[in-house]
């Protein structure tokens, strides 16, 4: 039996919750999962008649400087005049990365001046990062809060929180809904006392290398419950909550208690606190058992978070462990660069690291800086090549820690105190030297979201760590070392948040818009290029084709210095797949130049040639591009993952399943059909080939699910069977009209 398989059991079959015990089910039962904390703050939101898909409406909002100008900008163009609930702009994504000149401060400039004429809420940069601010203003108990970030979790305060692309935020602006199907409940129940030095990234990583790999818990809502809950502190649980998103679930929700009740006190806000807890007799589909007593110290070595391993795991076998995660590393990477892990064993034959980074929604806690000052003082990092750095979540909790003396043990110990900042999770902060390998307490560790840039022939690597073992780490001078190898006292502290700071820095316009206040526009702010109309047909052409088991975001669209282009959607695109298949812009723009021409009637050859061969009316057939791999969409909700595509020519994915719901309602979102194969069709495709789907425009607004379509490749044709599931009439509508703001324009989805 693995260590994993010791801290987390996994049960397929459905249970019952009855008399505050689980109690195995012989079948499935919908209506008494309806019992759960999950269904009944569902069904409180939802506007619609409580049958079939749940169209639900939310209380708050939240989005980033990547992220804000978009869903503001595609709400604009598709009729907005005031914000309908509170939405808050934070900056703490670009707010150090200086790539561009001013286009940065012109997003934040434009975030402000939206939030005022709109009614919305902006938090300045270096305030706090996203996550925080919301589970400090906006959070409450039974509450739902959708933010423009994937790692959108709220569950331990007694929130639902979803993480989307920007179209579903844009809805929610238009008066609109976010449309899903009733889904599972998984049951994670927690049971034991953690041992002193195990932290809530250890409980996290085990918990996701448990269950994505295999997709337990996806599109699914994780329910935490259990007497391991009562002796978590708060810090503790969201720390958890806040990487359920790594394990592919929908959302999570935890039972509340009177830990939860002093938190809501202590952030003078009393009256979001209510009790919660499941019905008797609540059904869940699946359970999570997680035996907190057994964790230990872990790691989750590149390049996902669910490489999960104990770090005495890894101590036992260095070279064996790093030699096969290299190989996997550098068959993702597929060539263009070489990564190095063995190179990180010292002659000793003990893991050496040259960097911790303790930051953001994940690791920037203030119990977490404590515990790791705790470990620290009285020592130093060294003057070797190890350094580490410390970013506070928010101001607050920034100030708390320099009136209780943190801020000092860190400095004396030689960690390097930096401003609240979510840059080493997406790669714009921090980069590493080339070929190292750096220990970090944040979301996630995929390839080159630590900032290296592989075309360069630079690449490094992240492990995830818990901030007490990254301490542990940095006491030894960069020698990898568990937390719960070591003694240390943690003096007693409890966070006293001071919302002052908020007061003086943030704008609260919600329920005041000024609708004559002018827009700030950057020269790097445009607007959305036009978006054509899916024909009757469709052809499209595979401007790239991956093999890989999992296509992340990351990869279709870079994070780190891309990301001050995101509000320039022309620019942002020439950055699609650049990092994984750098020939797909160039490809992209051919096929959507080929349409273009088609769109005078002058048809090119290459995609006449085509059609002719397939009997095609050339008249009333799109032309365009299309990725095609095997699960595409894990990782951040970034709506430029799909829209990019758009840009580009895009109208088609083709996959054998999404790894996320929020990246296949990206594509929707933006007019890309989301197809699916049988995970039997072979994998025998290259970029090039044509797919021809006859009848496409008709058959999804007939609700048709199985599309006839035909391949052409160099082999000659074949028939190939595609599947289109599950669309609501909305997105039917959407997908037709060529996108949302094509559909709002036409008129469709009004209030």
């Amino acid at each position: 039996m693995s260590a994993l398989d010791t801290m987390i059991e996994k049960r397929a079959q459905g249970v019952y919750l009855r008399g505050g015990v689980p109690v195995a089910a012989d079948a499935p039962d919908a209506p008494a999962r309806e019992k759960t904390m999950a269904y009944r703050i569902l069904r409180a939101h939802e506007t619609g008649s409580g049958k079939g898909k749940m169209r639900i409406r939310f209380d708050a909002m939240m989005s980033h400087d990547i992220t804000y100008v978009g869903v503001i900008q595609t709400a604009r163009a598709s009729g907005m005049t005031e914000f309908p609930l509170p939405y808050a702009l934070t900056n703490c994504h670009n707010s150090l990365c200086a790539v561009g000149g001013t286009i940065n401060e012109d997003d934040h400039a434009f975030g402000l001046s939206a939030a005022k004429k709109y009614g919305g809420i902006y938090v300045p940069p270096n305030q706090a990062v996203i996550h925080q601010y919301a589970r400090e203003m906006l959070a409450g108990c039974g509450k739902m809060v959708l933010g423009s970030d994937s790692h959108t979790r709220y569950g331990c305060y007694g929130t639902l929180g979803v993480g989307e692309g920007g179209g579903e935020l844009a809805k929610q602006l238009l008066r609109n809904t976010w449309d899903i199907e009733p889904p599972e409940v998984v049951l994670v129940w927690l049971e034991g006392e953690v041992p002193h030095g195990v932290g809530p990234h250890d409980v996290a990583i085990a918990l996701v290398g448990a269950t994505f790999p295999d997709g337990f818990v996806k599109n699914r809502v994780l329910e935490f419950a259990g007497p391991g809950v009562a002796a978590l502190p708060m810090d503790f649980r969201i720390g958890v909550d806040v990487m359920t998103t790594e394990t592919s679930c929908l959302t999570s929700i935890w039972v509340t208690d009177d830990k939860v009740k002093e938190y809501y006190v202590n952030i003078n806000r009393p009256a979001d606190y209510a009790p919660l807890a499941p019905a008797d007799g609540a059904y869940y589909d699946r359970m999570v058992t997680v035996h907190l007593d057994k964790m230990e110290s872990m790691i989750a070595l590149p390049f996902h978070p669910s490489k999960a391993y104990t770090i005495h795991e890894l101590q036992s076998d260095p070279a064996g462990i790093l030699a096969a995660a290299q190989d996997d590393c550098n068959r993702q990477l597929g060539g263009k660069v070489t990564l190095d892990l063995l190179g990180n064993i010292g002659p000793d034959g003990k893991v050496r690291c040259d960097q911790g980074v303790i930051v953001g929604c994940a690791g920037g806690m203030y119990e977490n800086i404590r515990e790791a000052a705790a470990i620290l003082k009285g020592k130093s990092v060294g003057n070797g090549y190890f350094d580490l750095s410390v970013y506070p979540s928010s101001a607050p909790i920034n100030l708390a820690l320099v009136k209780d003396g943190t801020v000092s043990q860190l400095l004396e110990a030689g960690a390097v105190l930096k401003p609240c900042f979510c840059g080493p999770c997406f790669g714009a902060g921090d980069t590493p030297a080339h070929n190292t390998l750096s220990v970090r307490h944040a979301t996630r560790n995929f390839a080159n979201r630590e900032g290296s840039r592989p075309a360069d022939g630079q690449i490094a690597a992240v492990a995830l760590m818990d901030a007490r073992s990254i301490a542990a780490t940095a006491a030894a001078g960069g020698v990898l070392t568990a937390a719960t190898d070591i003694d240390y006292t943690v003096e007693p502290a409890e966070y006293h948040f001071d919302g002052s700071i908020y007061e003086k820095r943030c704008y609260n316009g919600f329920g005041h818009p000024r609708p004559d206040a002018a827009l700030r526009l950057g020269p790097n702010i445009t607007d959305w290029p036009k978006m054509p109309k899916l024909e009757d047909d469709l052809l499209v052409r595979l401007a790239a084709v991956i093999p890989d088991e999992v296509t992340t975001t990351d990869e279709l669209i870079p994070s780190g210095e891309t990301s001050s282009y995101r509000s320039n959607p022309v620019k942002l695109s020439e950055f699609a797949l650049s990092r994984r298949v750098p020939d797909y812009v160039a490809r992209s723009k051919a096929v959507r130049a080929l349409e273009a021409s088609h769109l005078r009637g002058e048809t090119a050859p290459e995609a006449a040639a085509a059609l002719k061969a397939l009997g095609a009316d050339a008249s009333k057939t799109t032309i365009g591009s299309c990725v095609l791999s095997r699960r595409p969409g894990d990782g951040s909700a970034r709506e430029q993952a799909a829209s990019c595509q758009k840009v580009l020519g895009g109208f088609a994915n083709i996959c054998y399943d999404y790894a996320t719901k929020r990246y296949r309602s990206n594509c929707i979102n933006w007019g890309i059909v989301p197809f699916t194969m049988d995970a039997n069709e072979p994998f025998d495709f290259a970029p090039g080939d044509w797919v021809y789907v006859p009848g496409v425009r008709a058959g999804i607004l007939a609700g048709r699910e199985e599309f006839d379509a035909t391949l052409i490749s160099d082999k000659g044709t074949r028939a190939l069977k595609l599947y289109c599931r599950g669309l609501s009439d909305e997105e039917k509508k959407i997908l037709t009209e060529g996108c949302l703001m094509n559909y709002y324009a036409a008129g469709f989805g009004a209030d």
